[in-house]
């Protein structure tokens, strides 16, 4: 899709009289000032629709420059019109305008200077009059008349992360998680850990070298008074002391802070002294991938590397209760493969059909299970359809069980670092929820995972979905 403007003419300095005037008319909107803040590269909270708010503890404004730029779209578009060029412009600015306040913006002819230049003023004020800026501009219209036929630009697309403020909304008023996170001695894993706590998700232990943490912390601007801090000598002891404390009960999560994931999932997986339950822990992660309609899971891309049928089959069901956790009803499950047909050369399409008649022997519960499944056909109704596949699954997958390690990371990474995909991880199956994110994931990622966390512990809790609770 496009955006189009209509017809316009640009007027030159002879057809222009001293004392016409024009004006636009415009709602200051949240996306106006994530666009500007991106093109403009000023990243200040104050401006930032969820930053102001939990940096100032009060809405945005827009920058003094957005005001500004009101003016060249009246120049540029109305009075002089298209081939107008600017020379100068001063401003005084005396008053914020908030998202959501409507605005308009006014120039008019002033002076008509010898050479081809004109000195217009220009007036920004709200719908009850008060003044926001005035001042004045010196242009140079067209030397002769300017006739466009339209205009049309591309539609600019956001991605407001909408999918998981939903899941941030849920977990608003439930108490916060107590989390040991291990080896936080960076500025993005221990920043994660801050904004986690910030908005009540956990009780954080920070488990590590004290002496890094606290540098760490200073640099972020974290104050730690209050907050304990589990001190070990050695950064790779501190996984050992993060499981611990789970066995110990005080901790019921733990969050991977700067340390690479085998060695957090060393001390989870081990037989003696780890975090099993039971089933086959297995990592999931949950994607809002823009153009895609809700959030979609992608399992296992972090722990088991070449996994068998009954490993598949955990999990399934791992992830099945993570969808239903965080608000899939009845989570459709897409066993992927390369083919959609069992052929027993790929042994991934074979394990694919058994999965789905599990499911269906009531071995798999709480989802729709079908394989194999190719990628297209998973999620896209039309390459199902034009396959010839009849299933309540294809094209409408919630979660996508990857064949191996391998393709389920690449997969994930993909969509993250190409389709620009917000994530979080979590891992699965053990006795407490792991939060398991990569050294280059932001600290947003870590707050995804955190919500995650918060929310799958509920579910175990109590069997209910918090999400769905909460749902109108």
């Amino acid at each position: 899709m496009s955006f189009s403007a209509p017809a316009a003419i640009g007027r030159s300095w002879d057809e222009i009289a001293v004392g016409e005037s024009a004006r636009i008319t415009r709602v200051c909107t949240p996306n106006d000032l994530i666009v500007f803040a991106h093109a403009s590269g000023n990243l200040n909270p104050v401006h930032l629709p969820g930053e102001s708010e939990q940096e100032l503890g009060r809405a945005p404004v827009a920058p003094a420059m957005w005001c500004g730029s009101l003016f060249s779209a009246v120049l540029g578009n109305k009075l002089p019109g298209p081939g107008t060029v600017y020379r100068a412009q001063d401003f005084v600015f005396h008053g914020p305008v908030q998202s959501g306040e409507v605005v308009t913006a006014i120039v008019r002819v002033e002076e008509k200077i010898a050479g081809g230049t004109l000195r217009l003023s220009c007036r920004l004020e709200k719908e009850d009059g008060t003044l926001v800026v005035d001042g004045s501009a010196l242009v140079s219209p067209p030397p002769v008349r300017v006739v466009t036929d339209g205009v049309i630009i591309p539609e600019l697309s956001l991605a407001p992360r909408g999918k998981f403020s939903r899941l941030l909304a849920a977990c608003r008023n439930l108490p916060a998680m107590p989390t040991a996170v291990a080896a936080p001695t960076d500025g993005a894993s221990l920043g994660g850990a801050w904004e986690a706590t910030r908005e009540g998700l956990i009780d954080p232990i920070l488990v590590g070298p004290e002496a890094i943490i606290r540098a760490e912390a200073a640099k972020i601007g974290w104050n730690l008074t209050g907050l304990r801090i589990e001190h070990v000598a050695d950064l790779h002891d501190a996984p050992a002391r993060a499981v611990a404390l789970v066995h110990e009960g005080q901790a019921e999560a733990v969050m991977k802070g700067n340390i690479h994931s085998d060695e957090l999932l060393r001390h989870v997986t081990k037989a003696e002294g780890g975090l099993r339950a039971g089933r086959r822990i297995s990592h999931a992660f949950v994607l809002d991938i823009p153009g895609h309609g809700g959030l979609m899971i992608i399992s296992d891309a972090a722990i088991n590397i070449l996994p068998d049928l009954m490993t598949k089959a955990d999990i399934v069901q791992n992830t099945i209760d993570l969808a239903r956790a965080i608000g899939i009803e009845e989570p459709r499950v897409g066993v992927l493969s390369a083919i959609e047909t069992i052929n027993p050369a790929i042994p991934s399409t074979v394990d694919a059909a058994a999965l789905a008649k599990m499911a269906e022997r009531g071995q798999i519960k709480g989802g729709l299970v079908d394989g194999p499944l190719a990628m297209d056909n998973a999620v896209d109704l039309e390459a199902a359809r034009t396959k010839g596949i009849h299933s309540t699954v294809a094209g409408r997958a919630d979660v996508l069980i990857a064949p191996n390690l391998e393709a389920g990371n690449m997969l994930a990474k993909q969509l993250v670092f190409l389709s620009q995909a917000d994530t979080g991880g979590i891992v699965l199956g053990a006795r407490v929820p792991v939060m398991l994110t990569s050294r280059a994931d932001d600290e947003h990622a870590r707050l995804m995972s955190a919500a995650l966390a918060v929310l799958y512990g509920y579910w175990r809790r109590t069997g209910a979905s918090r999400v769905m609770e909460l749902a109108p």
